[in-house]
């Protein structure tokens, strides 16, 4: 009988430390799962709530209260002009709905700037900056770059025609913001090359009267700036004579040697007889 309490006393002392162990490895585990999860915390840091579109949206499109979600994003690499406010993305006082500016893909958070204010529609409008106005540029395929010119790039306008003295090419306008192609605007889907008929730049009211002036005394011409270039400030004009390299001559007059003479008969002949010139 002891015999058999004892060896029940040996299994049951087994046991418990069998389950003091299993007990210490759970508890170890979750200590281990709870530091890394403290690591990736302090790693990512903050989790915000952001409005996202839950499918793609094109240019134009109506952005309506079924075309979006809340999602967490890291606060730290949280874009500029995002919305976690539902009041502010769909103010409730405003019936006509936000217009896509810029195409997004499903779950891109929503940004002000591929956006409209509320009732705007997605025109020229708002693609313009405050202050600015829009001017369409005749082109063909030498002028408008081949085609190559899109809706965002920034371009050089240069003016050729007659200053009244002669043939000249001139740069009218820097770094001007092209904001549609024909009929296409920025933001809207752009293929291939194609060359348009029409540029829209925007551009100040100054700036616009310069252009429509060039426009209607001469041919314009763009070129296309690069991304990192900066505006040009300087005078730059070429003339046939500067292509060429001619250089004019200086034309200087020499006052012709004024010569003095007298008249003498002889007979029926006049002789004139060269002489000093007292003044």
């Amino acid at each position: 009988m002891r015999m058999i309490f004892g060896l029940v006393l040996l299994v049951g002392v087994a046991l418990a430390g069998f389950a003091v162990y299993m007990a210490q490895g759970y508890i170890n585990q979750t200590a281990s799962a709870l530091d890394k999860e403290r690591a990736f915390r302090n790693q990512v840091g903050e989790l915000v709530e952001v409005y996202v579109v839950s499918k793609p949206l094109k240019y134009g499109d109506p952005l309506l209260l079924e075309d979006v979600k809340k999602i967490y994003w890291q606060k730290s690499a949280l874009p500029e002009g995002t919305f976690s406010d539902e009041a502010v993305l769909f103010p409730p006082n405003e019936e006509r709905p936000r217009y896509v500016l810029r195409p997004m893909e499903t779950h891109e958070p929503i940004l002000a700037v591929k956006v409209t204010e509320p009732g705007q529609p997605a025109g020229l409008t708002g693609a313009l900056d405050d202050g600015k106005r829009a001017f369409a540029i005749s082109v063909d395929a030498s002028s408008g770059v081949s085609g190559f010119v899109y809706p965002g790039n920034f371009v050089d306008v240069y003016w050729t025609g007659n200053d009244g003295l002669r043939e000249i090419t001139r740069l009218i306008e820097s770094s001007v913001n092209v904001i549609a192609i024909d009929q296409t605007a920025a933001g809207a889907t752009t293929g291939g090359a194609v060359v348009a008929q029409t540029v829209t730049v925007q551009a100040t009211q100054e700036q616009v009267a310069r252009l429509a002036q060039a426009q209607a005394t001469g041919k314009l011409a763009l070129s296309l700036v690069g991304t990192d270039t900066t505006a040009i400030t300087e005078k730059i004009e070429v003339d046939s004579a500067s292509l060429l390299g001619i250089v004019e001559q200086e034309t200087v007059e020499v006052e012709a040697e004024k010569v003095c003479t007298i008249r003498n008969r002889k007979g029926g002949e006049v002789v004139e007889i060269p002489i000093p010139c007292t003044n």
